[in-house]
């Protein structure tokens, strides 16, 4: 019998405003090349895949600068091969740093499926819990959105040590859930960080797939929406 459902942060609860693929394409348009929104999107998917990819293989926060600044321009060249841009070494160093600059204005909110769904799960007795990997707390920003209303707790990376999919974050979120992982479920949008990391301490996965970019996950279930969640619950 589920118990308690976990929720990822980025892309499952919230997502940043103003767009980054708005953002991104206003970056190109300054250096020249004109490439819409939309033509982004897939290019940004496939480079948070790459990004969390290589966080879980070494934490970017540990690496060096030199190699950060690298694996940014590897996140921007991924996406530029999407909308095929070859764009040199130079090119690519002066959109991160317009990137960097753009990102100032960027804040958090929330999907719109958030706050029903999570009133709903509310309502059936069910520990709700974030886990994310922020490494700073999260309990000012979510009640600033109205959500901490909602969160029995929040869980960081930093907090745990670690970040998903590593186990400690979700051992963290079931202590502080008291259940078991059999009686848990975690909801998030990254197939490595989410579905792997709490299928590897035996909590069930739900992947959120908005944008259906993930067709060919076939070993758990794939939702389009959080108000989907539900008919999961047994």
């Amino acid at each position: 019998m589920i118990k308690a459902i976990f929720f990822d942060w980025f892309n499952t609860l919230a997502h940043y405003y103003p767009p980054r693929e708005e953002l991104e394409s206003q970056a190109l348009k300054e250096l020249g090349f004109a490439v819409s929104p939309k033509e982004l999107s897939y290019g940004l998917y496939l480079g948070d895949k790459m990004m969390y990819e290589e966080n879980a293989r070494i934490p970017v926060r540990l690496r060096s600068r030199e190699d950060q600044t690298q694996l940014y321009m590897r996140f921007h060249r991924t996406i530029l091969k999407e909308v095929n841009i070859n764009a040199s070494d130079e090119v690519v160093l002066k959109l991160l740093k317009r990137m960097l600059q753009l990102n100032d204005s960027m804040k958090f909110v929330l999907f719109d499926d958030v706050i029903t769904t999570l009133k709903t799960l509310k309502k059936q007795d069910l520990k709700l819990g974030l886990l994310t990997n922020l490494q700073t707390e999260v309990g000012s920003m979510c009640r600033e959105l109205g959500i901490a209303e909602y969160l029995d707790f929040t869980v960081t990376s930093g907090e745990a040590g670690a970040d998903k999919p590593q186990p400690p974050i979700f051992l963290k979120a079931l202590e502080l859930a008291q259940v078991t992982a059999a009686e848990a479920m975690h909801v998030g949008d990254q197939y490595q960080n989410d579905v792997l990391g709490a299928r590897g301490v035996g909590i069930a996965p739900i992947l959120l797939d908005r944008a259906d970019y993930y067709a060919e996950i076939k070993d758990c279930p794939r939702i389009k929406s959080l108000s989907e969640v539900s008919k999961y619950i047994k």
